[in-house]
């Protein structure tokens, strides 16, 4: 049985539903991230993995997308 790890963050700058696309794609990209959900009202990031990620490596990506994290 596996374990997962959930993280949790906060996207600053997000607009409309291609900025969610965006963050989600580019998020997904980060080896082992299993699922990726966004909230476009309150910018909430949800990352799940099998191993704790990087933080470094979540905020690269967001910032790929065009965005920030709080």
């Amino acid at each position: 049985m596996s374990e997962h790890h959930t993280q949790s963050f906060t996207v600053t700058g997000m607009t409309c539903a291609h900025c969610v696309a965006s963050v989600t794609e580019e998020v997904r990209e980060v080896p082992g991230v299993e699922s990726v959900e966004v909230a476009l009202d309150t910018g909430a990031l949800t990352v799940t993995s099998a191993e704790p990620l990087d933080q470094g490596a979540i905020a690269a990506a967001v910032e790929e997308a065009g965005y920030a994290l709080a």
